[in-house]
């Protein structure tokens, strides 16, 4: 087996980790002699994949920050109205995430890198420790991806999923798997990489999140595991309990330092997805949506001028599910949308508001409901360098309801994971907060709680596909994830 070792510096780790599709494809060119990268660039890719297609709002790609409501669209709506088949979104995610699940596409993905940086770290010279903080690593990304993937569409193949290399090519239908079961397996999969880290080492130097900080993975594996095991609550009532005490236990995020992402996104060709899609691109597609802007006026939330510009000293956001004239709305500020702005999949606030709800569920998570919610928001408040003075106040004017404590933090999530997509949608799907209507132009039949499955697999994985589609009772986007059971 031929080798190609990659000496990278920040230059070079860009044009590989950009030209990931190309890369990550070519490894498997030629089956009789594989070429093998090293598995921390391949790692390094793969978490800036899996940043690129969380972060962006690219709609061929990621329309996530719609199906929460809060960004709304100018020229082209079709997007806010939730049409998924004239761009084949629920492809292009299912494909940048895992790779194609059929073994006679050749595509590029996260779990398809983690996969082959798994397979060639076992040839390298490396430390026991070291080697077993990569595993580590390697895992609690695989982890991640694959419970985004969980969220997004429901049962998945991902027991025999990504077994097919050029070498060995095996069978090109692959079954689906019960959604449940996999987030279970998940749950296994981040105790076993917890087991496995040694602190007095690192793990990949290349690490684009934390360095191989031993330190901030097991916060993040343990974070990881209390969004699960939150997910979990309303199907599995005993286990969630369980896993979410052990996981804070473990030791949950306790700052903005510990999130998982980029606390600054460096330029040129690794600046902020948002960036890119929103400024960079030259187009003026995107404002913040009057849903969103007008819950935060009614409430004087000190957010918005951090957030947005403002219009004759107003905040004003575009009808959502309409066209709208850019220059009439308010817009997005640097720190959203600037090349080096911050990008978060899992961060401080979110675990703060899932301590939260956990705590309002009874599972002891060291503090009560109320306590814990004012933290919340104050997280969020710190996020953004909110003045002290002005976030006090905002807290004392929006109190925690215990009677009603999934409308408190419904809500009050939906704000603080603004421009988090997928953690915002995870939020509003489970606890029922807000409440959003479905656009008079819409395309499909609800507000999406779920995204269709990929076109292709119809193409190539028909029989599987076609039966899991019928199991969760039809592939719709009112069809519910197991978890959402209210």
């Amino acid at each position: 087996m031929k080798k190609i070792f990659l000496i990278i510096g920040v230059a070079s780790l860009a044009l590989t980790l950009n030209s990931c599709e190309r890369d990550i494809t070519s490894l498997n060119e030629d089956p009789k002699h594989p070429t093998e990268v090293p598995s921390g660039v391949l790692f390094a890719s793969a978490e800036h994949a899996l940043l690129d297609q969380v972060l962006n709002v690219n709609v061929n790609r990621n329309i996530s920050r719609f199906f929460t409501q809060q960004w709304s669209e100018t020229t082209y709506p079709d997007e806010t109205n939730y049409n998924m088949t004239a761009r084949p979104i629920p492809r292009n995610h299912y494909n940048r995430m895992m790779s194609s699940a059929s073994a006679t596409i050749n595509s590029p993905g996260v779990l398809s890198a983690l996969r082959d940086a798994r397979r060639f770290l076992d040839g390298e010279s490396v430390t026991p420790v070291q080697r077993n903080n990569s595993i580590a690593m390697i895992e609690l990304v695989n982890a991640y991806a694959w419970a985004n993937l969980v969220d997004t569409y429901g049962d998945i193949p991902y027991f025999g999923a990504l077994k097919a290399t050029a070498e060995n090519p095996g069978n090109a239908e692959i079954p689906y798997d019960d959604a449940k079961v996999i987030y279970l397996d998940l749950v296994k999969r981040i105790d076993a990489a917890l087991a496995l880290i040694n602190t007095s080492e690192i793990g990949y130097d290349k690490d684009l999140i934390y360095k191989g900080d031993m330190f901030k993975w097991k916060k993040m594996g343990n974070s990881l595991k209390f969004r699960l095991a939150i997910a979990l609550a309303d199907v599995e009532p005993v286990l969630a309990k369980t896993y979410a005490e052990a996981a804070y236990t473990g030791g949950l995020f306790t700052e903005k330092a510990d999130n998982f992402g980029l606390q600054t996104f460096p330029s040129g060709l690794l600046s902020n997805p948002v960036y890119q899609d929103v400024i960079q691109s030259g187009r003026n597609d995107f404002l913040p949506s009057n849903i969103l802007v007008n819950f935060m006026n009614t409430n004087n939330d000190p957010r918005r001028a951090v957030w947005f510009t403002t219009v004759a000293n107003a905040y004003v956001g575009g009808v959502y599910g309409s066209q709208n004239v850019f220059n009439q709305y308010s817009h997005f500020t640097n720190v959203i949308s600037g090349e080096n702005a911050q990008g978060f999949l899992l961060d401080y606030a979110e675990i703060m508001f899932l301590r939260t709800e956990a705590a309002a569920r009874g599972f002891a998570v060291g503090g009560t409901a109320t306590t814990l919610y004012s933290q919340a928001i104050q997280a969020s408040m710190t996020e953004y360098n909110v003045d002290p003075t002005q976030a006090s106040a905002f807290i004392a004017a929006h109190p925690f309801d215990p009677i009603n404590w999934k409308k408190s933090i419904g809500e009050q999530a939906w704000i603080a994971m603004f421009n988090k997509g997928f953690q915002a949608w995870n939020f509003t799907r489970r606890l029922d907060f807000p409440v959003f209507a479905n656009p008079s132009g819409s395309l499909v039949e609800a507000v999406p709680v779920r995204m269709p499955y990929s076109d292709q697999e119809y193409l190539l994985n028909a029989t599987n596909v076609k039966a899991a589609a019928a199991k969760i009772g039809g592939d719709k986007v009112s069809t519910k994830i197991f978890w959402d059971k209210f």
